[in-house]
C-alpha cells in the first residue's frame, strides 16, 4: 500500500512536505520554511535549550493528547508526521495578546539578549502543561535545569517560573513590575498577570490530524522520504532483511537525541527505520518478577513508570535518570537508544551503570531470533551498531526489600541537574546483615573505560567478609586496580578517587553502625551519619532578595521601567541577524580553518577531490579585488587578515570561505576540506608564554596603556618584617558563550554597493573594515545592526571577520550571502579572555599591612594584537584596590601561535582584581590571619586612594567603598557566619565551608558616542544612538532618558511619553561615529547623547508652546504641541555628539561581595550556599536593568572562577567545542540564596545624572567564591594532616597552596587530597 504525506501542524497551521531529506531537523524546516522565527539555533547538541519547541501526539485509542517539550535541533522532520508543534509565539504573540508567561517574564526582568528567552518559556510551559495539580516551587525551579542562559544570571528567570508554583511565598519573589515594595499579599496576587490553566494551556490538537492519525495508519511513502515506521517486530525484521539483501545502510531513530554528542550529520543513510511505533519496543510492563522496559520507550515515561513502583531501588534509580540530560533530551531520547550508544560508541551512559546494578539484561533481535542476555554480555559484545542485531527491551528485576537490602547511586558532574556528563558514576546493590557483606553488585561507569562495568574483584573480595576499616581500606585498594581510565581520559586519577569515595560512602557508615543504617531502606535517603551524609541540593530552593531604592527626581530615568521589547523576546518575535527571511538566491558561507600552528599552505581541496553537493565557490585572500586589501578585523593597535595568505600562523585561522546553497552544505564541505601544509623550513610555533620570553616574541604596548609605578618598591621591601618571593601562578582563559553564534548577511546593492546586517558590537568598525576589504569608497557600505544575541566583547573584534567574508562572497558572487557560524567553529575562533603568568614578590609587617608588591606578568595575546595592549593598564586599574605601599610591574604582552585573545566582559579587570586576592590570601595564610582581617587593614583611605589613582579618585565624598564594606559586613551577618562557618567545619569530616569578603575598584571610562531623536507629526517619536543593544538595557535607558528629557516641554500628559518612544536599529549610514559598545559606559553615554538632543528639541519647541499658553487658556497636549510646530516648520530632528571632558571621562566604581561555599571533600563539588552584594550604581538609571546587569555579571565571574574550561591543545587548537564539554553556570549552580542591593549613594555633579557603570564591575566580586572555596580547601588539608599515619598516604601538604582558575571538581578535590578517604581509615586503622 502506498505511504502518506508528511503532515503535520505548527501553531495550529497546516504543514504538507510533499519530500524531504530524512535527515533534515524540525529545526532546519521551522526557520526555513515557516514564519516562526522564536526556535533558536544556539547549540545544535541539545544542550543549551534555545531550540525548544511543544509536540503534542493525539492516540486515537484514548482519544487524549499528550504533549511535551522536545529539541527541534535534533529531532528529524520526519518523525513529527502527524504531530502537532506549538512554539513560544504559538503560546501568545504581540498580535493576538501575550501569554501569562511572556508578560511575567518581561514584568520579572527575566530577558536580557532575549535570544534564549523563548526556549525558557517553553520549558516552563511544559512544566506547567504536566503539573495537572499543579506545579510547585522545586518543579518550577527544575522546569529551566537545562537551558542556558549568559545575561540574567537565571534569578529572575526563576523567580519568573515560581510565580506559577501553587505552593510559592509570593513574598519570596523577587523585584518585579507589578507591585511595589511594601504591597499586601493581596495587592500582590491581584497585580500578577493572570493564569488559568483552562485559558492558558493553550496547545490544541487540530481536528484535521485527528482524523489523518484515526484513519492512516501506513506511515511515510518510503521512495519519497526514505523512512520506513514499522509497527511489529515482524515488520522491523522484515525492513532489516531488505536492507541486508540490498547492501542499504539504515538507521534506527526514535528521538535522534545520539547525533546531539556523535555528530554523525556527515553520514549518508540509505533508509531511516523509526521504531517508535512498534508496540512491543514501546510499552513498559510490571510484574512480580520486576519491570519490562520496551527499547524505544523514552527515558522520561521510564522515569515516571520507576516512581510509581514499590521499594526505594525503582525511585532511587529515577531520581538519578532525572539527572541526566535536561527534560527535553529525557522527552525525547529511548533508553534503548542510550544503552546502545555506551555499548557500541562508549557513551559515558548513567543508564547502564544503574542497570547493572539491578542485575539487569536485554532482550536482543539477531535475523529471526530473539535472545535474552545479562547486559554485562551485551556490554562486552563486539558493537551491535555494526551488527544486525537489534535491541528489543530491558528487564529489571524485582529485589525483595527488606532491612539487609541497599542500594544507592552516585554522580559526580560540573552540574548537579543542569545536562552534564559525569566524571563517575556509580550503582551499588548489597544485602549486608550485622556487618557481614551477603552480596553486593558494584557498579562504576563513565570513569573514561570503554563502558560501565561490575567491579567483580572487589565484589567477590567484599562478599562473606565482615566490614571493617581494613577490610574497606583493601577493598578501596582493589577498586584503584580496577578503575582503569582510557589514555586520553581527563583527569585520570580524580576519577579514580571518586570511585574510591563513592565505595567509601556506601559501605563506611555501616562499620560505625554495626551494619544498622540510620534510615529506613525504603526512606529514599542515602544511609548517613554525620561523617558522610551529603545532600543533593543543600537548600531546597533558591532565594533571594534585591533592596533598589527607585529615584523619581528625573522621571521616568530612575524607575524600574521593563526593558524595552521584552514581551517580545520571550514570545521569539524578536528580530535577529539569523531571523531575517532568507531570499531565494541566498548563498550560505562557512570558514575552513587551519589546524597547524605555523604552516606553509600548499594547497586546497576536499576529500577524495569531489567537490561536495552544494558548493558554489571556496575564497581566500586571492579573491580579495585588486584594489582592496586582506583584512579581516581593525583596532587602535592595527589590522588583523581575513585569510591566512601563503602562511598560517595559527591553529583555527581562517583560510578559506566555503559558500554553498544551504548553510548545512557550506558547514558539511568546510569539515569535509583537505588542507596541504608545509612546516620545512620554518621556525617552531610560538604556543607558550615562555616561548615568547625566550624568542622575545612581544606586542609594543603604548606609554598610555602602560600606567605609571606607584612609590618605591625597594624602600617598601625594606620595611616589611616578612616577604613572599618569586611565588608564582596562571590564570586560565574563558570563552563568551553569547547564545547567538557569530553572525551575519550581505546583500550586494546597485552601483559596487553593499548592504550588510551583522550581529556586532561595533557596527562602524565592521563597516571600516568591508569597505578596505573591499577597496570600495565607504558611502558604498551600509551596515545595519538592530539587536545581538549577547556580546560580552566577542561580538566587538570578533564580528568583524564574518561580516567582511559575507561581504566579500556578496561582492564577488552578485548573490546575497549569510552567515552562521556552528558552536565548534565560534568556540575555536573565538580567542576568548587572556590567560596568564603571574610572579610577584610581596612585603608586609606581621601585622597584616602591606609595604610592596612587584608583579611579573606575562600575557599571552595571541596572533595578532586585537586589543591585547590595553590589557596591562586594565590590570593595573582594579589590582590598586589595596594600598600595597608601594608598587612596580613589568607586564609584556606576548605574541603567540595560538587565537588572538580579544575583550572579554572586564578584560584584564578580572585577572587584576583576583591577582590582588589571591596575593592577599596567601600573606593571610602566611601569617596565620584571617585574609579578611588583611584585606580590611589594607583598604585606601581616602589619601591612599588619590595616591594610587590620581584624578580618577573624584571626590572624597564620592569614595564609598569604607561605607559598603561596613554596611556588607551587617546585612550579611558576615560575623556571625565566620563562627558559624567554624563551627560547621568542626562538626563535620566529609564537607567543609569556607566565606569570604572582597571589595572591588573598577576604573571605566567613558567615550564619544552619537544619537539623534526625531519627532514625528504624530507626536511618536523615533530615536537613534551609537550603542548597540546586546541585552545591557540600553534601549530601555534611552527611551526613559528621551521621556524625561521631552517631557521638560511640561506638556499635559507628557509623564506617558515612554511609551511614544521607539529607539531603532544602528545603521552606519544614518547615524555616524558609533565607536563599540563596550567598557559599560555606553549605556551612559548614549542616554547623555540623546539628553543633549532633547535640550535642543525643548529650545527649538518653547517657542511655540510659549506662543500656544498664551493663546489658550486650557492646557497644551504633546501632541497638541506638535502638530503646531509642524504647521510652523520648526525643526524636530536633532543630533549631537556627546563628548565627555578629558577630566572626567574616567571614574571609580565600587563594590563588595561577600559569598558563602561548602565543598564536598569527596567529589570536590562546591555549591554556593549563600552570596550577599552591595554595589554603588550612583544613581541608577534603571534600577531593574542594573541589577540584571549585578546578578548577570556576577554568574559569569562563577563560570570564570569555578567552572569553565577553554584549553589548547599541543598545536594550539581549541580543545572544548560544545555545550558537551564547555559547561557556563546553569540554574543549578548559581547562590542557593544570592542578596542584592544596589546602593544608590548622593550626587555625581561629572556623571549623567548622577549614575553609574554596571555591566561589568560586578563580575569581579565572584572571586569571593573563589576565596571562600579556598578557604573550605584549606580546612579540609588541616583536617587531612591530623590523619596521617608514619607510612600513610601523603598527597596534601599544608596550608601553602594555590588553587588554580577554575576552581573545577577535579582541581579542588585534588587539593583537599586525591587519598583522602584511604588516609582517613589508615588514620582510624592505627589509632588515629
Amino acid at each position: 500500500m502506498e505511504g502518506e504525506d508528511l503532515e503535520f501542524a505548527v501553531n495550529g497551521e497546516r504543514f504538507k512536505v510533499n519530500s524531504v531529506d530524512p535527515s533534515t531537523t524540525l529545526l532546519d524546516f521551522l526557520r526555513l520554511n515557516t514564519p516562526f522565527k522564536s526556535v533558536k539555533l544556539a547549540c545544535g547538541e541539545g544542550g543549551c535549550g534555545a531550540c525548544l519547541v511543544m509536540l503534542s501526539k493525539y492516540d486515537p485509542d484514548s482519544d487524549r493528547v499528550k504533549e511535551h517539550s522536545i529539541n527541534s535541533c535534533l529531532t528529524l522532520l520526519c518523525s513529527i508526521n502527524g504531530c502537532s508543534i506549538t512554539t513560544s509565539e504559538g503560546l501568545g504573540n504581540a498580535k493576538n495578546g501575550f501569554h501569562p508567561i511572556h508578560t511575567r517574564f518581561a514584568g520579572f526582568h527575566a530577558s536580557q539578549c532575549g535570544f534564549c528567552t523563548p526556549g525558557m518559556c517553553i520549558s516552563l510551559y511544559s512544566a506547567l502543561s504536566n503539573a495537572p495539580g499543579g506545579l510547585t516551587v522545586s518543579e518550577a525551579e527544575k522546569s529551566i535545569a537545562g537551558n542556558l542562559c549568559r545575561c540574567t544570571g537565571y534569578r529572575p528567570i526563576v523567580d519568573a517560573c515560581k510565580s506559577f508554583a501553587a505552593d510559592v511565598d509570593i513574598e519570596d519573589l523577587g523585584l518585579n513590575s507589578f507591585w511595589k515594595k511594601g504591597d499586601s499579599r493581596e495587592v500582590m496576587l491581584k497585580s500578577l498577570p493572570p493564569y488559568d490553566p483552562k485559558d492558558h494551556l493553550v496547545t490544541t490538537f487540530p481536528e484535521f490530524l485527528k482524523k489523518k492519525k484515526s484513519v492512516v495508519r501506513n506511515g511515510l511513502d518510503h521512495s519519497r522520504y526514505r523512512w520506513t515506521s514499522p509497527c511489529s517486530i515482524t515488520e522491523l525484521r522484515n525492513v532489516l532483511e531488505s536492507a541486508a539483501n540490498s547492501g542499504g545502510s539504515l538507521k534506527l531513530v526514535v528521538g535522534n537525541t545520539g547525533t546531539g554528542y556523535y555528530k554523525d550529520g556527515e553520514e549518508r543513510f540509505d533508509g531511516y527505520v523509526d521504531i517508535s511505533r512498534i508496540q512491543e519496543m514501546s510499552t513498559i510492563k510490571k510484574d512480580e518478577d520486576g519491570i519490562e522496559i520496551g527499547a524505544a520507550v523514552t527515558i522520561s515515561d521510564v522515569i515516571d513508570a520507576l516512581k510509581e513502583e514499590e521499594g526505594s531501588l525503582f525511585k532511587k534509580m529515577a531520581a538519578h535518570m532525572e539527572k541526566i540530560g535536561n527534560h527535553s533530551i529525557r522527552n525525547s531520547g529511548s533508553i534503548g537508544g542510550n544503552l546502545v550508544m555506551a555499548q557500541s560508541r562508549k557513551f559515558p551512559s548513567d543508564i547502564t551503570t544503574l542497570l547493572l546494578a539491578a542485575d539487569a539484561s536485554v532482550c536482543m533481535l539477531n535475523g529471526r531470533k530473539i535472545k535474552k542476555v545479562k547486559l554485562q554480555e551485551f556490554l562486552d559484545w563486539p558493537p551491535v551498531l555494526d551488527s544486525k542485531r537489534v535491541l528489543l527491551k530491558v528487564d529489571v528485576p524485582a529485589w525483595a526489600a527488606d532491612n539487609e537490602l541497599l542500594f544507592e547511586t552516585y554522580r559526580a558532574a560540573p552540574r548537579s541537574f543542569g545536562n552534564a556528563l559525569p566524571y563517575v558514576n556509580a550503582a551499588f546493590l548489597a544485602r549486608v546483615s550485622h556487618q557481614m557483606v551477603d552480596k553486593c553488585l558494584l557498579a562504576f561507569g563513565s570513569y573514561g573505560g570503554d563502558h560501565s562495568i561490575r567491579a567483580r574483584e572487589v565484589e567477590r573480595f567484599l562478599t562473606g567478609k565482615l566490614l571493617s576499616h581494613s577490610v574497606l581500606h583493601e577493598a578501596m585498594v582493589l577498586l584503584r586496580g580496577v578503575i582503569v581510565p582510557g589514555k586520553d581520559t581527563s583527569y585520570p586519577e580524580y576519577r579514580k578517587a571518586l570511585a574510591v569515595g563513592f565505595l567509601f560512602e556506601f559501605f563506611y557508615p555501616l562499620i560505625d553502625n554495626d551494619g544498622r543504617r540510620l534510615c529506613s531502606p525504603d526512606s529514599g535517603e542515602k544511609h548517613s551519619n554525620g561523617h558522610v551524609h551529603r545532600t543533593e541540593s543543600l537548600l531546597p530552593f533558591l532565594s533571594s532578595s534585591q533592596q533598589v531604592l527607585e529615584s523619581n527626581e528625573f522621571q521616568p530615568v530612575g524607575e524600574a521601567v521593563i526593558k524595552a521589547g521584552a514581551a517580545l523576546q520571550a514570545s521569539g518575535e524578536a528580530v535577529f541577524v539569523d531571523d531575517i527571511p532568507t531570499l531565494p538566491d541566498c548563498l550560505h558561507g562557512a570558514f575552513i580553518y587551519s589546524t597547524e600552528p605555523l604552516a606553509k599552505i600548499k594547497s586546497i581541496s576536499f576529500s577524495e577531490n569531489v567537490t561536495p553537493t552544494g558548493v558554489f565557490a571556496v575564497l581566500t585572500f586571492k579573491d580579495i579585488p585588486q584594489q582592496g586589501e586582506n583584512i579581516g578585523s581593525k583596532t587602535v593597535f592595527g589590522p588583523g587578515p581575513l585569510f591566512a595568505d601563503e602562511l598560517a600562523r595559527c591553529a583555527g585561522q581562517r583560510i578559506a570561505l566555503v559558500v554553498a546553497d544551504t548553510q548545512k552544505h557550506a558547514d558539511r564541505a568546510a569539515k569535509l576540506a583537505v588542507v596541504e601544509y608545509d612546516v620545512k623550513n620554518l621556525e617552531e610555533p610560538i604556543l607558550t608564554v615562555e616561548d615568547a620570553v625566550k624568542r622575545s616574541s612581544f606586542f609594543d604596548v603604548h606609554p598610555m596603556f602602560y600606567p605609571e609605578p606607584v612609590g618605591d618598591v625597594l624602600e617598601g621591601m625594606k620595611e616589611a618584617d616578612r616577604k613572599i618571593l618569586l611565588a608564582e601562578f596562571r590564570l586560565g582563559s574563558q570563552y563568551f558563550f553569547y547564545m547567538e553564534p557569530q553572525t551575519a548577511l550581505a546583500l550586494p546593492d546597485e552601483d559596487n554597493c553593499v548592504k550588510v546586517f551583522s550581529s556586532s558590537q561595533a557596527p562602524e568598525y565592521v563597516h571600516s573594515v568591508i569597505a578596505t576589504c573591499l577597496g570600495i569608497p565607504e558611502h558604498n557600505v551600509r551596515v545595519i545592526t538592530r539587536r545581538v544575541g549577547g556580546g560580552f566583547g566577542g561580538k566587538a573584534i570578533k564580528s568583524m571577520p564574518v561580516a567582511t567574508a559575507c561581504a566579500l562572497a556578496a561582492h564577488k558572487l552578485n548573490r546575497p550571502v549569510k552567515m552562521y557560524l556552528n558552536r565548534k567553529t565560534d568556540m575555536i575562533m573565538a580567542g576568548g579572555r587572556h590567560p596568564m603568568k603571574v610572579t610577584y614578590n610581596v612585603g608586609f609587617r606581621s601585622d597584616g599591612k602591606l609595604t610592596a608588591l612587584e608583579l611579573t606578568m606575562l600575557i599571552d595575546a595571541g596572533t595578532e594584537p586585537d586589543v591585547s595592549p590595553i590589557l596591562p593598564r586594565n590590570i593595573m586599574g582594579p589590582l590598586r584596590k589595596y594600598d600595597w605601599g608601594a608598587l612596580s610591574f613589568d607586564v609584556k604582552v606576548c605574541k603567540t601561535n595560538l587565537p588572538s585573545r580579544t575583550a572579554m566582559r572586564a578584560p584584564g579587570e578580572v585577572q587584576g582584581s583576583y591577582i590582588a586576592e589571591a596575593i592577599i590570601e596567601n600573606v593571610a595564610s602566611s601569617l596565620q590571619m584571617e585574609a579578611d582581617e588583611v584585606r580590611k587593614i589594607n583598604l585606601h583611605s581616602y589619601g591612599s586612594l588619590v595616591k594610587f589613582y590620581k584624578h580618577i579618585s573624584g571626590e572624597e565624598d564620592e569614595y564609598t567603598l569604607p561605607l559598603l564594606w561596613d554596611k556588607l559586613e551587617i546585612s550579611s551577618e558576615f560575623e556571625k557566619r565566620g563562627e558559624m562557618v567554624k563551627e560547621f567545619n568542626r562538626r563535620n569530616v566529609w564537607r567543609k565551608r569556607g566565606i569570604s569578603r572582597v571589595p572591588i575598584v573598577h576604573q571605566v571610562m567613558q567615550r564619544p558616542t552619537p544619537g539623534r531623536v526625531s519627532i514625528l507629526s504624530d507626536g511618536s517619536v523615533v530615536v537613534e544612538v551609537g550603542g548597540i543593544e546586546i541585552g545591557q538595557g540600553l534601549w530601555t535607558k534611552v527611551k526613559q532618558m528621551v521621556a524625561y528629557g521631552l517631557g521638560l516641554t511640561k506638556c499635559t500628559g507628557s509623564d506617558e511619553l515612554i511609551e511614544r518612544i521607539r529607539v531603532v536599529q544602528a545603521d552606519t549610514l544614518g547615524l555616524i561615529q558609533g565607536g563599540f559598545t563596550a567598557g559599560s559606559t555606553t549605556s551612559e553615554s548614549s542616554c547623555e547623547a540623546v539628553r543633549l538632543c532633547c535640550v535642543t528639541l525643548v529650545e527649538r519647541l518653547k517657542v511655540t508652546m510659549d506662543q500656544m499658553m498664551m493663546e489658550k487658556s486650557g492646557s497644551v497636549t504633546w501632541s497638541m504641541l506638535i502638530q503646531q510646530a509642524y504647521a510652523q516648520s520648526v525643526n524636530l530632528s536633532a543630533s549631537a555628539l556627546y563628548t565627555p571632558e578629558f577630566s572626567s571621562m574616567e571614574y571609580l566604581n565600587y563594590g563588595v561581595g561577600v559569598s558563602e561555599v561548602e565543598v564536598d571533600v569527596i567529589t570536590g563539588k562546591t555549591e554556593i550556599l549563600r552570596s550577599d552584594i552591595i554595589y554603588d550604581c550612583g544613581k541608577s538609571l534603571n534600577p531593574a536593568v542594573d541589577l540584571g546587569q549585578i546578578e548577570g555579571a556576577f554568574v559569569q565571574g562563577i563560570g570564570f572562577f569555578m567552572m569553565e574550561e577553554y584549553t589548547t591543545d599541543e598545536k594550539g587548537l581549541v580543545v572544548q567545542q560544545g555545550t558537551w564539554d564547555y559547561k557556563i553556570p546553569t540554574v543549578d549552580t548559581i547562590p542557593k540564596q544570592f542578596y542584592v542591593e544596589i546602593l544608590n549613594t548622593g550626587h555625581h555633579k561629572n556623571r549623567v545624572l548622577s549614575s553609574k557603570a554596571s555591566g561589568e564591575p560586578p563580575l569581579l566580586l565572584a572571586a569571593s567564591v573563589h576565596c571562600a572555596t579556598r578557604s573550605a580547601i584549606r580546612e579540609a588539608r588541616k583536617q587531612s594532616l591530623s590523619w596521617n599515619c608514619n607510612n600513610g598516604n601523603g598527597d596534601v601538604s599544608g596550608a601553602d597552596f594555590e588553587l588554580p582558575v577554575p576552581a573545577t571538581m577535579p582541581v579542588v578535590k585534588g587539593l583537599c587530597g586525591l587519598y583522602s578517604v584511604e588516609k582517613y581509615l589508615e588514620g582510624k586503622i592505627c589509632g588515629k
